[in-house]
């Protein structure tokens, strides 16, 4: 019995810990996005460019927005903690060999949606992740996603998350979206329409939209971000 309580307070205090760190992250992360937000709507206003908006907003502990030319990036922190499974390459690197607790991690998701599915409340479009943050006892990291960056890799950076590693981690994203274009569905995919169906899109305009939507694209693997 001993050795049951000992392993709930052990793991308690852990996952807690880990908790803990990812939520001081993601608002560290949010400060990112408002300030990225203030300094383009400035840069925008100087260059007269009043029709490109660029907005940050804060949705709640766990989800905060940023919405700009056309594109909005979701930023969701997951409440609970994960462990990298066994079968990882990153359960190999000599750091987690080191101490396996420092595999567990929170996770913070970004994902790409078009701005209009928000706004005009489509239901059926499609957003795609982006990136996972995870986030470890000691505040290492690690970013999965699209896009490598120089100084990212594919096991836990051995320094600490910081404001200028997400504001990094940010620009990449936005950059990788102002490249993720929307591309025209198939012919074949729309060529029929139902009455019920034109009646929908009328009245709530919520024809299923996606920046790859009806393709598959060989040439777009994940990679880091």
């Amino acid at each position: 019995m001993n050795d049951i309580l000992e392993r709930f307070k052990s793991k308690s205090v852990l996952k807690q810990k880990v908790y803990h760190n990812t939520l001081q992250v993601f608002n560290e992360l949010k400060v990112v996005l408002k300030d990225f937000s203030l300094e383009s709507q400035k840069f925008l206003r100087k260059n007269k460019l009043f029709k490109i908006p660029v907005e940050y907003l804060s949705k709640g502990d766990y989800e905060a927005e940023l919405s700009f030319a056309g594109d909005t990036l979701i930023f969701l922190m997951h409440t609970n903690v994960f462990e990298f499974p066994r079968e990882h390459s990153i359960m190999r690197s000599p750091y987690i060999k080191e101490d396996e607790t420092r595999a567990y991690c929170g996770i913070i998701y970004v994902y790409n949606f078009l701005a209009d599915s928000l706004r005009f409340n489509r239901e059926n479009d499609i957003g795609y992740l982006v990136a996972r943050i995870f986030v470890n006892k000691e505040f290492h990291f690690v970013v999965e996603g699209k896009r490598q960056m120089d100084y990212l890799s594919n096991t836990f950076i051995e320094e600490s998350i910081d404001y200028q590693t997400l504001r990094q981690i940010l620009e990449t994203a936005v950059l990788y979206c102002l490249d993720f274009d929307l591309l025209l569905q198939p012919y074949d995919m729309l060529k029929e329409l139902s009455v019920a169906q034109i009646k929908e899109y009328s009245s709530n305009m919520r024809m299923m939209t996606g920046k790859r939507l009806g393709f598959r694209f060989q040439a777009d693997p994940d990679e880091q971000l």
